[in-house]
């Protein structure tokens, strides 16, 4: 087993990671990306949103560090704030949702330690998008339950995100 350098928060707050890494309690944790499905859906789910939902003060914003806890930072795929964005350069306050993409390379301890610190945190959507089998999970209390339309919806605010309109658009752009 491989020893872990454990780095302080007011290192890893001051240093640029390319990409950037989730920082739990002292190790730096690498988050998996980078492949064209994941970078498409995260594309397509961003601009799906800002189309849609702007005008509504609806932001979703890719990878930004957010403080999940005392020494819990997490920078998920997406989040979605309502208002303004804070100007401290790190999230402090629950977003409204976070869509976490998954990879090939992501594991599920891995995947249920980030929604769990999402919960935790009181972010009210929790949810896991598979690009390659094209399904979708919402993360609660209780567990992770398969969003069986693959609609992600919100009642307050309202709004829904459409993975199959998606998904038909990314196939009209991609070859193959």
């Amino acid at each position: 087993m491989e020893k872990q350098t454990l780095v302080a928060v007011e290192e890893y707050l001051r240093t640029s990671y390319d990409p950037d890494v989730d920082y739990v309690d002292g190790v730096l944790e690498e988050r998996n990306m980078g492949e064209t499905e994941h970078s498409v859906l995260q594309r397509e789910l961003i601009h799906w949103f800002l189309t849609k939902y702007r005008s509504r003060g609806l932001l979703p914003n890719p990878e930004l560090r957010t403080q999940v806890s005392e020494k819990h930072f997490r920078a998920p795929d997406i989040l979605i704030v309502e208002g303004k964005m804070p100007r401290t350069g790190i999230v402090t306050t629950p977003p409204i949702a976070v869509i976490e993409i998954l990879s090939p390379e992501d594991r599920l301890v891995r995947i249920r330690a980030k929604m769990d610190d999402y919960l935790r945190f009181g972010v009210r959507h929790c949810w896991l998008v598979d690009p390659l089998d094209r399904r979708a999970w919402e993360y609660t209390i209780d567990g992770a339950h398969e969003i069986k339309d693959r609609i992600l919806r919100s009642e307050a605010p309202e709004f829904s995100i459409d993975l199959p309109e998606i998904f038909a658009t990314i196939d009209e752009m991609t070859e193959g």
